[in-house]
Formats: C-alpha cells, structure tokens, sequence
C-alpha cells in the first residue's frame, strides 16, 4: 500500500476512534457513488452525520481541512443525496470535517462540525 494510503486510512480509523468516543454510532465507511466517497456516515442523537477526513503529516503547508475544495463539497453533497434517498432517511443531516495532523506518532485531531452546508 503507498504511504499516502496507509495514512488516510490510518486517520480514518483514528477519527472513527474519535467520533465513537463522542457518542456516534457508525453506520458506514467509504460509501461510494459515482465519482465520490464519504469517509465515514454516523448517527449522534437524531442526526446523521457526513464525514470527510483529511490527513497529513504536517500542516507545513496548509491545514488537512483546506484540501477540501468546492468541486469535493459538490461531489459529497451529491452523493448524500443519494444515501438519504436510496435508505428513506429524513433525520437532520449535516457534514463534518476531521482534520488530522500525524507525525512522530502523535496524532493532532480537529474535529469541524457542520463544516459546510449541504
């Protein structure tokens, strides 16, 4: 597996950890349609929760959440649509975003809620 892949899904697992710890109930991980995938789907409370994780190994030259362009929010919000569609789901929904910085085996967590409107 490339570097780049070993660390998104090692932040992935470390922000599934971390949404847990805070009392969501994961319903899905890298759901895919079309061209995107949403990282991680959970339910806190009545709410269903869209998260994109980004991970880097240093925030040197910008934060993780700054890689989420406006083409990425469309594609995401698309494929939301169509997970709320296909299950029947009509429980709020909003997107998160999970930063993560990982080096030296210390693990930076920021945790955006309702990051951008869908």
């Amino acid at each position: 597996m490339a570097a780049h892949n070993e660390l998104g899904k090692r932040g992935e697992d470390l922000a599934v950890n971390h949404l847990i710890s805070i009392g969501h109930l994961i319903i899905a991980r890298n759901y895919r349609y079309q061209k995107a995938e949403i990282d991680i789907i959970s339910m806190i409370g009545s709410t269903i929760v869209f998260t994109e994780v980004k991970s880097r190994h240093t925030d040197k030259h910008g934060y993780p959440e700054m890689g989420v362009s406006e083409k990425k929010k469309q594609l995401l919000r698309d494929t939301m649509e169509y997970y709320l569609i296909e299950n029947k789901i009509k429980e709020e929904a909003r997107f998160d975003v999970i930063a993560i910085v990982l080096n030296d085996n210390k693990a930076d967590i920021h945790h955006i809620e309702d990051a951008f409107y869908h």
